[in-house]
C-alpha cells in the first residue's frame, strides 16, 4: 500500500551530472522513498529509499540559485527551482527522513508479519474490552444529552415563572394604583438564567498522543515544523519550541478531513470572520487517525486517497475482535496446560524444549504495534469518560439547584393565587 501512496509532489529541476544539465520534472515523496520523474520523457532519473539518505542540506548552485541537496550513500542529488519554495520541501523531506518512516512505520505497514497464537488472543481480548468501553461511552454521551435537555427545560420553567410573577404582581396591585396598566403594556424584561459553566479540566492534562507534524496555515508556502497533541478535551497545535499556536476545543471543531494516511486538515468555522484551518502532515499520522476517528466520529471525513487506508483498518479490527470469547478460552487453556514440567523430563530433553521455547516468539512485532494502538484507544476512551462524568456531575448539581428554585417559586405562586381567589 505504501508504494502507491504519494505523500507530496513538487515541480522542480534535477541536475544530471553526466550530461552537465538540468532537467525539469517532479519530485515525489512516498512513505519509503524519494523519486524524480522527468516531465518530457517520463523517465525516473532518481529513486532512492529514505533509509539510504545520510544528509539533506540547503545549498546554492553556482553561488546564485537556491538548491536542495540529498546525499544518498556516495551520490549527491541536486534539486532546484522547487515550488512553492525550497523551505517547504526541505521541512517535509527532513521530517520524514528523521522519523525514519521506512524502518518504523513503513516496515510495519508494508509487510504482513506472521501472527502468533498468544498475540492474537491478547489482541482479541483488548479489542473486546475496547468495544465494550465504546458502547459504555455512547450510553454515557446519550445520558449527558438528556441532562442538557433537562437543564433547558428547567431554564424555560424559570423564565415562565418570572412572567407569572409579574402578572400576579399586576393582579395584586389595588385598582387605584396608577401604574398598574403600565406594567401590562411595557415589555417583559426577563433576565436570562445563567447556565452553570463546566470547568475545562483536563485541557492541558490527559495527553493521549503527541506527534511531530509539519504545519501548513492558509497558504502552502507557509510551512513550519511543530507538534500535535491529542487530548480528551480537544486538540493542541504548537510550534517546534512548544509555544501554543492554537487550541481546538472538542466541541468547536467543525470538520476533520483525512487527505492521506499521513495528512489531515482541521477547521473551525466562524460567521463574519475567516475560518481557522490547519493542515498537518506527519510520518506518525497513522497512529493519530484512529483516535481522531473515535473523538470526532460525526465530523471526520476520509478523502479518496485515504478511503483504502480506513477500509483496510476497519476490516482488520472486525476480524480481530470477532472471536474474543474463543481467544479468552484458548488463553486460559494454554495457561492451564503450561504447568510445571515433571522432574523426569528434565535433562537433555528438557534443555532442548527450553531452547525451542526461547526460539519461538511469543508476540510478533506487528501484534505489539497493534496492542499499543488498542491500549492508546483505551486510554483515550477512559480519559473521555472521566471528562464526561465530571461534566455530568456539575450538570447534576445545576439541575438540583434549579429544581429547588423552581419548587420554591411554584409554591410561592400557588400561595399568591390562593389569596387572590
Amino acid at each position: 500500500m505504501n508504494e502507491v501512496i504519494r505523500i507530496h509532489t513538487w515541480p522542480c529541476s534535477y541536475y544530471i551530472n553526466s550530461e552537465k544539465r538540468w532537467i525539469s520534472g517532479k519530485l515525489c515523496l512516498t512513505p519509503i522513498s524519494v523519486r524524480f520523474t522527468a516531465d518530457k520523457s517520463g523517465e525516473v532519473l532518481a529513486d532512492f529509499h529514505l533509509s539510504g539518505i545520510s544528509e539533506i542540506k540547503k545549498e546554492s548552485s553556482n553561488f546564485i540559485f537556491s538548491s536542495l541537496t540529498v546525499l544518498e550513500k556516495s551520490t549527491k542529488h541536486w534539486f532546484s527551482s522547487l515550488q512553492p519554495n525550497r523551505n517547504v520541501v526541505f521541512n517535509i523531506l527532513e521530517h520524514f527522513w528523521r522519523e525514519q518512516l521506512l524502518s518504523s512505520e513503513g516496515a510495519a505497514a508494508g509487510a504482513i508479519c506472521p501472527q502468533t497464537s498468544k498475540g492474537q488472543e491478547l489482541t482479541g481480548l483488548l479489542a473486546g474490552s475496547q468495544k465494550r468501553l465504546e458502547d459504555t461511552a455512547k450510553v454515557l454521551e446519550h445520558q449527558g444529552e438528556q441532562f442538557d435537555n433537562i437543564m433547558k427545560g428547567l431554564d424555560k420553567i424559570e423564565s415562565e415563572m418570572d412572567v407569572a410573577d409579574r402578572l400576579l404582581s399586576e393582579l395584586e396591585s389595588p385598582a387605584w394604583w396608577p401604574f398598574g396598566s403600565k406594567l401590562l403594556k411595557g415589555p417583559l424584561n426577563i433576565k436570562p438564567k445563567e447556565i452553570p459553566a463546566v470547568s475545562d479540566s483536563g485541557n492541558k492534562d490527559g495527553v493521549i498522543l503527541r506527534i511531530p507534524v509539519i504545519i501548513t496555515e492558509r497558504t502552502d508556502s507557509n510551512v513550519k515544523p511543530g507538534k500535535l497533541a491529542l487530548l480528551a478535551s480537544g486538540l493542541e497545535i504548537s510550534d517546534s519550541n512548544s509555544q501554543l499556536l492554537h487550541w481546538f476545543d472538542k466541541k468547536d471543531v467543525d470538520d476533520v478531513k483525512v487527505h492521506t494516511p499521513y495528512e489531515i486538515s482541521i477547521r473551525q468555522r466562524f460567521i463574519g470572520k475567516p475560518d481557522i484551518s490547519y493542515r498537518l502532515l506527519s510520518a506518525k499520522m497513522p497512529e493519530a487517525i484512529p483516535i481522531l476517528e473515535m473523538q470526532f466520529s460525526k465530523k471526520i471525513q476520509f478523502m479518496e486517497d485515504a478511503l483504502a487506508f480506513a477500509g483496510a483498518r476497519k476490516t482488520h479490527q472486525e476480524d480481530v475482535g470477532a472471536s474474543i470469547w474463543q481467544a479468552a478460552t484458548g488463553l486460559i487453556g494454554n495457561i492451564v496446560q503450561a504447568g510445571p514440567t515433571p522432574s523426569s523430563s528434565r535433562g537433555a530433553g528438557g534443555s532442548q524444549q527450553a531452547q525451542i521455547q526461547k526460539q519461538q516468539q511469543v508476540v510478533s512485532e506487528s501484534e505489539t504495534q497493534e496492542l499499543k494502538q488498542i491500549l492508546r484507544k483505551l486510554k483515550s476512551l477512559a480519559l473521555e469518560t472521566e471528562t464526561e462524568l465530571e461534566r455530568q456531575d456539575e450538570a447534576l448539581d445545576g439541575i438540583t439547584s434549579s429544581v429547588d428554585r423552581a419548587t420554591m417559586n411554584i409554591d410561592k405562586q400557588n400561595r399568591r393565587m390562593k389569596k387572590l381567589t
